[in-house]
């Protein structure tokens, strides 16, 4: 959740993978690919009986690790032909969404119990992890849908900077100890700090030159800061003052070497 000015970066802190921990229920499918939605049981037998042992179900996710095509839930917030895709399945029209690219970067099956099968996921943004129960499923001719779900990190965000409901409301002021500053956000940019002058410029959204820069600061360094000059394809660089408040994400420029893009001054 983001507040104030932090709003304004929503956009560069979704954008990390994911890391999931998840329960699938084998047996079951249904319209929304989880416990939610209209349910229909599955007997599993014959072959698919058989195959229901962990090492099977690890060799049928191998085929979900990597970069592939997936399909959305026809339940989502998807937009086809400017309506939300779950308007369209509750009123029990076709649903028909284009699969997207996704990746999944590691697909851990860590125990199955009776018929509820656990596992661990870092993927891409734009993952469904509803699909993905789905889809295995139908790789294992049993049928399956989504259980339960836990986010344990999105970009650099991890579980233990979280904060319950329950605390927000119990401890009124400080919560504002739990506020991540917005200086801190995007660890992984690489930053500047600028001058006095510089510092007027970027509130501004004014290009910034190499003279309006005071110093490298952390992993952004003077190397880094020649090829901004040279090249304008730079995403993000995060622009500081000399108080280590954060004025703005900048990009490179041909026009100048930085480019304020978001300013938060």
């Amino acid at each position: 959740m983001v507040i104030g000015q932090a709003t304004r970066l929503a956009s560069l802190l979704s954008v990390g993978d994911k890391v999931y921990s998840a329960v699938f229920r084998l047996g079951i499918v249904t319209d929304t690919y989880d416990v939610t939605g209209k349910t229909k049981t599955k007997e599993i037998k014959g072959s698919a009986k058989n195959s229901m042992d962990l090492e099977s179900i690890r060799a049928a996710s191998r085929e979900f690790i990597g970069t592939f095509h997936q399909a959305p839930p026809p339940f989502s917030a998807k937009k086809v032909r400017g309506v939300r895709a779950y308007r369209l399945a509750r009123l029990q029209k076709p649903v028909e969404l284009k699969p997207v690219s996704v990746t999944v970067r590691r697909l851990e099956i860590k125990t199955l119990i009776g018929n509820q099968l656990h596992c661990r996921v870092t993927c891409s943004p734009g993952f469904y992890m509803r699909s993905l129960a789905h889809d295995l499923g139908q790789a294992l001719r049993c049928g399956a849908c989504l259980e339960s779900l836990r986010r344990e990190r999105s970009g650099p965000f991890h579980l233990k900077q979280t904060t319950s409901v329950e605390q927000l409301e119990l401890e009124g002021e400080s919560i504002r100890q739990a506020v991540i500053p917005t200086a801190k956000l995007l660890p992984d940019l690489p930053s500047v700090i600028v001058t006095e002058k510089g510092s007027r410029l970027t509130s501004h959204g004014n290009s910034l030159t190499q003279n309006d820069f005071m110093q490298a600061a952390n992993n952004y360094d003077k190397k880094r800061q020649i090829s901004v000059k040279q090249s304008s394809q730079l995403a993000g660089v995060k622009v500081y003052d000399e108080s280590g408040n954060l004025l703005a994400i900048a990009e490179g420029s041909l026009e100048g070497i930085l480019q304020p893009r978001i300013v938060l001054v």
